[in-house]
């Protein structure tokens, strides 16, 4: 029994693999002339029709004119990417009777490609471009095929067919010279023309249909506002992905669903939604309207920009493509740098008063050590003078400088980089900043840098820099000063200058006591005397000088300078005395 129901089954497999068969047989006996078509896809006229171009693939879309029609019109308009198009006629001896194609169960292009006839290819275009055909009228007994590919990637396209010999109306129309123009580049702006739309100058003021909308990126071009609704749409797919894979991290059922519910309460995720009354709010335009000039403004310096410009028909939901152009933006203005020399002593000056100047030095110490000692005094009475030294991008020191003198050490880089920036001045002391003794010069701050080959530190300064003076060792033509020194070995000079009789009572010293008085700065005439000094027991560090040659009850001001291999000299404070009349 059960070798005869398996003899069964195999005789009835056979006889079901045999049955199947046979329409093909019967298929293969078709007429030649019956050509096997895809699915036929009308062509609409007077409607703007929006297609899938898979790659690889051809689109084939068919279509026939009216008996009185003289002309027609095919724009194709392409979305991001460039596709091949190309129009042909098939031209029949006769055209089909009606009731072969109702009596017959085969499309209407097919029942056309059954008669004698011969095809004919009009046009072809290859491009991103939007483009047209416009031409005559074939005989009535003609059928158009529009064929379209693409060959790099899935991509879209819209086409629109209009009858007749006339413009459509139904895109926005371009200018002879459709370029867009650059009149204007700053550092965070460019100004952007172009020349107007016939479709805009046109129409009354009343009618809002048309207008202009300018996109600014830093990728490329756009040829439609379909190929930059495209990169706009893959950015906020992007932004989608990150926010599902934050859904998909996150533990725990309940906690998971509720992060759901709050992701979808979002409230960007409501606005993105665009209002259904305007269908290019998602643009991002940074100038919409009906003027042909635009500022395009809060750009980056010194970054290359690509601008496209549209014209749009919100009635008909069509748009035309300005030639784009791009501009790069200026970068942001730097300041000179001045290359300090060894050992240069410099008066930094601010021109402007009113505003936050600052300036840039660079300075390379001398020696494989690359130490340098780096010395700086402000010289604008209460005002300070914030000093930042850097070396490749790392900042080594900051701080602010007033009227004491200030040393920094620079060791372990090739070249320094001094940035100054002048702080906030009182309106008080804005009038003191110019030093009549300094011959009304506006110096902010003195400085002065120098190598440093064997030291490993910043030199010692006087625990004090006051002048002393003994009442009892004053006389009708001399003076005894004394003032601390330090234990390193240095020279120290004296300087006087005569005030007269009634001097000291005008405030004449008040001139002479800037800090910022120099040595180089006095007249050689004014100096008593130069001499060395040193103590190693720092509380000791005291010397004393015996200045004659003076008249009798006359005024003068005394000043001590610490001369020193590096660095500014130090300046000890001003002392104004006055010689006995009578001795």
């Amino acid at each position: 029994m059960a070798l005869g129901s398996l003899s069964w089954c195999l005789g009835a497999a056979l006889a079901l693999f045999c049955g199947s068969s046979w329409p093909q047989v019967h298929s293969s006996l078709a007429p030649e002339n019956e050509v096997p078509l895809r699915p036929t896809t009308w062509f609409p006229e007077g409607k703007i029709t929006s297609l899938t171009l898979p790659k690889g693939r051809t689109r084939r879309l068919y279509f026939t004119l009216k008996k009185k029609a003289l002309g027609m019109s095919v724009t194709v308009s392409p979305c991001d990417l460039p596709i091949e198009w190309s129009l042909s006629a098939r031209t029949l001896k006769d055209k089909p009777l009606k009731s072969l194609e109702w009596s017959s169960k085969k499309s209407t292009p097919e029942v056309w490609w059954q008669g004698p006839g011969s095809e004919e290819k009009i046009y072809s275009f290859t491009g991103s471009a939007v483009d047209t055909y416009k031409g005559p009228s074939k005989s009535h007994a003609t059928i158009y095929i529009l064929r379209l590919r693409s060959k790099q990637q899935n991509t879209r396209a819209t086409v629109y067919l209009h009858e007749g010999p006339g413009p459509s109306g139904a895109f926005p129309l371009l200018p002879a010279d459709h370029r867009v123009h650059t009149l204007g580049v700053g550092m965070t702006s460019v100004t952007l023309s172009w020349a107007p739309s016939a479709s805009i100058t046109s129409l009354p003021q009343s009618q809002k249909s048309y207008d202009y909308c300018v996109l600014a990126n830093s990728q490329k071009n756009y040829p439609s506002v379909c190929a930059a609704r495209e990169k706009i749409g893959k950015k906020n797919g992007q932004k989608e992905e990150k926010k599902e894979r934050r859904r998909r991290v996150t533990a725990w059922p309940i906690l998971k669903e509720w992060w759901w519910q709050q992701w979808d309460s979002y409230p960007e995720a409501q606005s993105a939604a665009s209002s259904p009354t305007d269908e290019y709010s998602d643009l991002q335009c940074v100038c919409q309207g009906t003027e042909s000039v635009c500022t395009v403004s809060e750009l980056l310096p010194e970054t290359q920009y690509y601008f496209d410009v549209f014209v749009i028909d919100r009635l008909n939901g069509t748009s035309m493509a300005y030639r784009g152009t791009f501009a790069r933006t200026h970068e942001e203005a730097r300041a000179a740098i001045v290359t300090l020399r060894e050992g240069e002593l410099r008066w930094v000056t601010f021109s402007d008063r009113g505003s936050n100047s600052e300036q840039f030095f660079t300075f390379r110490p001398r020696g494989i050590q690359q130490s340098g000692l780096l010395t700086l005094q402000s010289c604008s009475g209460g005002e300070k003078v914030k000093v930042t030294v850097s070396s490749k991008g790392q900042v080594l020191s900051s701080q602010a400088v007033g009227g004491d003198l200030a040393h920094i050490w620079l060791q372990g880089s090739p070249s320094y980089l001094i940035h100054l920036e002048r702080e906030g001045t009182t309106p008080s002391r804005m009038s003191d900043a110019a030093d009549p003794a300094l011959g009304g010069l506006m110096a902010s701050v003195k400085m002065q840098t120098s190598s440093a080959y064997h030291r490993r530190g910043v030199p010692s300064l006087p625990s004090t820099l006051q002048i002393k003076s003994f009442n009892r060792l004053r006389g009708c033509n001399s003076v005894t000063l004394a003032w601390m020194g330090t234990e390193e070995r240095s020279l120290y000079c004296v300087y006087r200058r005569k005030l007269g009789e009634h001097g000291a009572e005008a405030g004449g010293a008040s001139a002479l006591t800037s800090p910022c008085l120099g040595p180089e700065s006095r007249s050689d005439t004014e100096r008593v005397l130069c001499k060395y000094f040193q103590e190693l027991n720092p509380r000791r560090a005291v010397t004393t000088a015996v200045i004659g040659g003076l008249e009798p009850g006359m005024a003068y001001v005394f000043d001590v300078y610490l001369m020193r291999r590096w660095g500014i000299p130090i300046k000890y404070a001003s002392k104004m005395l006055k010689t006995r009349k009578e001795c």
